[in-house]
């Protein structure tokens, strides 16, 4: 027997598809679509085992989807503007447009080989210029609109690679990629109003059942909705109010100052006219403005030496404090501090000592002595100080709504809500980016590009020997005419941010040759995107972008109505993981080491020891990176995409081993022998039949036990196999393969036995399946497989006579006839050693239970054409022959 040749087949059935051109998505009215689409990759130049595991995950889903009779879109494209192309232009030389087309290159030639059911003829590159053109006119769009704006804003700025960063971007008050210390600037940016729409976003997250609930709660709470009181507080001086945003205002009472952000207008006011002012807001700057660093920072404060009266008393004065712990993008930028009953507030007190008022009191009078602030949930109920009436006994969030009701009706506070979510900044000072498509003019201002002059294209002749945007230091590309007057005029220089990019792919991919950014009739065909994987990484960014661009893009005409949520359904896989090796140099700094350079617990290259470390996610820093071209290579693609499919569930991490891959390996080439055993019977059966036939009339043939089990087996795992595709368990999915796989092997070793059987057998003990049996259960086993593995499948549905490819034969339903009845398994014992077993109904008559273990093979044997001396029979338990 031929072995099972895994590089040969795949590449057979990959050419027969292209050739065929099964993958190429077209409109077709008489079938349902469905469009899956993985989040596509950044051209870093290799693929890595994620990589893997996603797209096999998205392949599974629309090669199930075309056995089911879909028109499936699966499309890929690149990610591919952004800083790593600027900076590998930097270090290495070269033009970052030719360093990203060469890593795409590269990346597409090493995931053909997965097999994957791409259609190729939609691919393109965000950093294409048809592509980013048509991004460019829906900014115009945008601008028209309404939904694009620009202003001053304080932004965070990476002096490494001399670019603004969003704060999702600096972690731990440093750049995401260079790692350098953030600074915080003011700079003229481009701001989309994504806040307009973030009653809307927060709202209709309650109708994605089909994303996962953690999904979902991230976003949610980014939105971030609070519902609270706005208060003005007049200032002593005369000098204006200042509107502080509260969602406790029954804790009004307990108020010990008002603080002011360091970015608020009154702090900034204050700063240019006294030098220790701007001092501290420069050092507040200099820690970093993000969330997480400013909770862990040093409470820092500043005393302006303004105050303000209390709302509910004129005699009572509030000192006006810079903290840095108030957020300018939150509420109004200022709060009133309530030390009793917000522990970041009595921290700032204990500090500065400033007083500590309690507004809820267990008893009238008592003052708090901790250093714990007293924080009521709002079901508890406390005595509240009912504003200057007494004190009242209420749940807190009673109070609350109670001093809103009594500011509201007396005028020194309005309800407001408020929302986490701040407008998306994109302007970006770098050049690998999509040029934001306006002209300064001295004449007229900002002006908005004409459509007939887009793409604005790059210019290439740019140069990367020093630090700053290219495209402000080129000599000539931002110069050019006004597009409303002629007059000389500067283009803008920032670019947009790479999310933009990746926040409206999905619609482009359903009309890539458009010459406007949709075509209205595909959209409304293809979209919205049935099935979506990704990575759990951008649970927030990207997927709220992308919800605020589907409406941006309804809004101006690109998208219907029906696509303000682009994705009915969303996935998020696990990594995959690998173990990671590391030595340490006599000072003990850490050396790590790739995989193929250990074995056996030693580098392969000098034999010294290393150190063994758990599994971590792959990472190109711990060298545990695992390139699946070599799998590939030598196992074939199947063995891969069954390993990252089989190990665990697929929202989980999958470990990488080099064991499991050799076991699918090996299981794969079981089942090719599997079923070229088969169809050898078959042929074999084909030629006796023929000869039987020309000597007399052939019998119908009967259903034995053997087929009946095998058909059972067969119709379970058609339905518990669809069921795992349907929701994602593709691990459970390939377990009932592995046993319908065990359930043919067994019938089929059952058959080759019986065929030596002793001829004294009786005629009714034969319990051999049917070559018609399992050569039908190896083809649903071959249709089964072949989301996963669609190689090996065509070739096993081709060696069986099925017509046409498998991926384009009816999905098999299990005919409910054989899904009835469990069955059970009782063992045969034959003078009580077991020999045999028998699957039968529960419930079977003792009679007929032994009637069918005289019928086994074994046992015929045993018996040599005699009678037994006794059978004992333990219903629904075993069977004893003694002979």
């Amino acid at each position: 027997m031929p072995r099972y040749d895994a590089p040969r087949i795949e590449r057979k059935w990959q050419d027969a598809w292209e050739t065929a051109q099964l993958f190429h998505a077209k409109r077709d009215k008489n079938r349902p679509k469905y469009y899956v689409l993985e989040m596509f990759p950044y051209p870093s130049g290799r693929l890595h085992m994620g990589h893997l595991r996603n797209y096999a995950m998205g392949d599974v889903i629309a090669r199930y989807k075309m056995a089911t009779g879909h028109n499936v879109l699966h499309p890929m494209g690149w990610d591919a503007f952004g800083l790593p192309a600027e900076n590998a232009a930097m270090q290495n030389g070269g033009h970052p447009k030719q360093w990203t087309y060469r890593n795409i290159a590269d990346m597409r030639a090493q995931m053909k080989p997965m097999g994957l059911s791409i259609d190729w003829t939609r691919e393109f590159a965000t950093c294409d210029p048809e592509y980013y053109g048509q991004q460019q006119r829906l900014f115009l769009d945008m601008l028209r609109a309404g939904l694009v704006y620009r202003k001053n804003a304080v932004v965070n700025w990476d002096p490494v690679e001399h670019t603004v960063l969003a704060n999702e971007q600096v972690e731990q008050g440093r750049g995401w990629r260079s790692g350098a210390l953030v600074e915080q600037r003011e700079l003229t940016q481009w701001f989309f109003k994504i806040s307009d729409m973030a009653e809307e976003l927060l709202g209709a997250l309650e109708g994605l059942e089909a994303w996962p609930t953690k999904v979902r709660l991230m976003q949610k709470n980014w939105i971030g909705r609070s519902e609270g009181l706005q208060i003005d507080f007049a200032r002593s001086d005369g000098g204006g109010v200042i509107e502080v945003f509260t969602t406790r205002a029954d804790t009004l009472n307990g108020a010990s100052f008002v603080g002011i952000s360091p970015e608020h207008p009154l702090a900034r006011e204050l700063a240019a006219a006294h030098p220790d002012i701007a001092a501290f807001i420069a050092q507040c700057r200099a820690q970093g403005r993000r969330e997480e660093t400013i909770n862990t920072a040093e409470k820092l404060g500043y005393d302006t030496g303004l105050r303000v009266r209390h709302p509910l008393k004129d005699d009572w004065e509030l000192p006006v404090w810079i903290a840095n712990f108030i957020l300018m993008d939150y509420g109004s930028g200022a709060i009133f501090a309530c030390p009793a009953h917000d522990q970041r507030d009595l921290d700032f007190c204990r500090k500065y000592g400033l007083p500590v008022i309690d507004a809820f009191l267990a008893q009238e009078g008592a003052q708090p002595v901790s250093d714990t602030a007293f924080v009521p949930p709002r079901a508890q109920v406390v005595h509240w100080i009912d504003h200057f009436t007494g004190l009242r006994t209420a749940s807190a969030h009673d109070a609350i709504q109670a001093t809103h009701d009594r500011a509201t009706a007396q005028g020194w506070g309005r309800r407001i809500t408020h929302y986490r979510l701040r407008d998306w900044g994109i302007s970006r000072q770098r050049y690998w980016g999509c040029p934001i498509p306006v002209v300064h003019c001295p004449r007229c201002g900002v002006v908005p590009e004409k459509v007939e002059n887009l793409p604005i294209l790059l210019p290439e002749d740019v140069r990367f020997d020093r630090p700053g945007n290219p495209l402000a230091q080129h000599p000539s590309w931002q110069h050019c005419p006004c597009p409303a007057c002629s007059a000389p005029a500067r283009r803008e220089t920032d670019t947009m941010d790479t999310f933009v990019d990746s926040s409206w792919y999905f619609a482009r991919f359903t009309a890539p040759q458009a010459k406007t950014p949709t075509d209205l009739a595909d959209a409304h065909y293809w979209m919205n995107v049935d099935q979506y994987v990704g990575g759990i990484e951008h649970a927030i960014l990207h997927l709220l972008y992308s919800r605020f661009f589907a409406r941006a893009m309804h809004a101006t005409g690109h998208l219907p109505a029906k696509c303000h949520e682009p994705f009915a359904a969303l996935f998020t896989q696990g990594m995959v993981t690998h173990e990671v090796y590391m030595t340490r140099d006599p000072q003990g700094r850490k050396t790590y080491h790739r995989p193929d350079d250990v074995a056996g617990g030693r580098l392969k290259a000098s034999g010294g020891a290393v150190e063994c470390l758990p599994s971590a996610k792959m990472s190109k820093s711990k060298k545990n990176v695992i390139d699946p071209v070599p799998i590939i290579q030598t196992y074939g693609a199947d063995t891969a995409r069954w390993f990252v499919l089989s190990d665990s569930p697929p929202e989980r991490d999958v470990e990488w081993t080099t064991a499991g891959v050799e076991a699918a390996h090996k299981y794969l080439g079981r089942v090719w022998r599997l079923a070229a055993d088969i169809q050898a019977d078959r042929q074999e059966e084909a030629q006796e039949t023929s000869k039987a036939q020309q000597k007399a009339q052939p019998q119908a043939p009967q259903t034995s036990q053997a087929d009946a089990d095998l058909l059972r087996q067969m119709n379970q795992a058609i339905r518990d196999v669809t069921r795992g595709l349907e929701s994602f368990s593709f691990n459970n999915a390939i377990a009932q393969l592995y046993a319908l796989t065990n359930a043919i092997a067994k019938s089929h070793a059952t058959s080759q036995a019986a065929l030596k059987a002793s001829s004294k057998a009786s005629s009714k003990a034969s319990s051999k399946a049917t070559v018609a049996t399992r050569c039908k259960a190896i083809r649903i086993l071959a249709q089964l497989m072949s989301p996963i593995t669609p190689h090996l499948a065509e070739e096993i549905w081709q060696m069986l006579g099925g017509a046409g490819f498998v991926l384009q034969a009816p999905w098999p339903v299990a005919e409910e006839q054989w899904l009835q009845q469990t069955l059970l398994t009782l063992p045969i014992q034959i003078n009580g050693k077991r020999r045999a077993e028998i699957r039968i109904p529960p419930g079977t008559p003792r009679e007929d239970i032994a009637q069918r273990a005289l019928a086994e093979a074994a046992v015929a044997r045993a018996l040599n054409g005699g009678q037994p001396r006794k059978i004992i029979v333990v219903p629904d338990r075993i069977v004893n022959v003694v002979v």
